[in-house]
């Protein structure tokens, strides 16, 4: 009952969704093919391979400044220096510290709805697939190193920030709409919910989640897993067992 990898997002073949360092998170993840650190001096590796390898590093590196000093006191100098580029091949992927916190964050986003793709897809029933789906989330946001700047850092990155969170939480909530139509034909008892309803949900669990990572260590996330599925639980008119 619940929606397959395409309903979510394309899982790319042969991507690990299982890295567990924080640079590689956020971006090198995305395109496990590419070498992270490019040979010296002359090698054969084409442009765009050069390219892709220059853009994963940048987002790796904004991630792990972030969460080491958070968005504002972030500085593209940071950023480069992590990576290891020049400021010259940073502006030639971002006009600006904002553009690369924001590619980070989309990053992010498709990781995580990613990793809940491939756990949902192996549970017994649709209960079974939504608990394993919110434990692969937190899970993820505790192994990898975009936790704050997914959470904490969206409002000092400023309006443009503030506009793509909504987006991403529209497609979460989309998400849970999607779940309860798919639970709702398999059990005519769960009751229809208004669509205001699962944007409520996805804000109930950013608060949480956020809190947790203000006030706690990381790794604390997925003990949260019971709590989430309740609300989601409660979300969809399931009966409780």
């Amino acid at each position: 009952m619940f929606p397959d990898r395409d309903t979510l997002v394309k899982v790319e073949s042969g991507t690990d969704l299982r890295r567990t360092t924080s640079a590689r998170a956020a971006g090198h993840a995305t395109h496990p093919e590419i070498p992270r650190l490019l040979p010296h001096g002359r090698h054969r590796l084409g442009r765009e391979i050069v390219a892709t390898s220059q853009h994963d590093r940048l987002l790796e590196a904004m991630a792990e400044a972030v969460a080491l000093r958070g968005y504002s006191a972030t500085t593209v100098a940071d950023v480069v220096e992590r990576a290891g580029v020049s400021r010259k091949t940073f502006y030639e992927h971002f006009g600006d510290k904002l553009g690369c916190f924001l590619a980070t964050y989309d990053a992010a986003a498709e990781l995580l709805l990613a990793a809940m793709a491939e756990a949902g897809g192996r549970g017994t029933d649709w209960r079974a697939r939504m608990d394993a789906s919110v434990r692969a989330y937190l899970a993820g946001l505790s192994e990898h190193g975009f936790a704050r700047a997914s959470f904490l850092d969206v409002p000092a990155a400023g309006d443009d920030a503030l506009a793509r969170r909504a987006e991403v939480h529209e497609r979460f909530a989309v998400l849970l709409r999607r779940i309860h139509t798919a639970a709702r034909r398999s059990d005519p008892t769960i009751p229809y919910r208004r669509p205001m309803m699962f944007r409520a949900a996805v804000g109930a669990v950013n608060e949480l989640v956020t809190e947790a990572v203000r006030t706690r260590d990381v790794t604390h996330l997925p003990r949260l897993a019971p709590v989430v599925v309740e609300i989601l639980d409660t979300l969809l008119g399931a009966p409780t067992s």
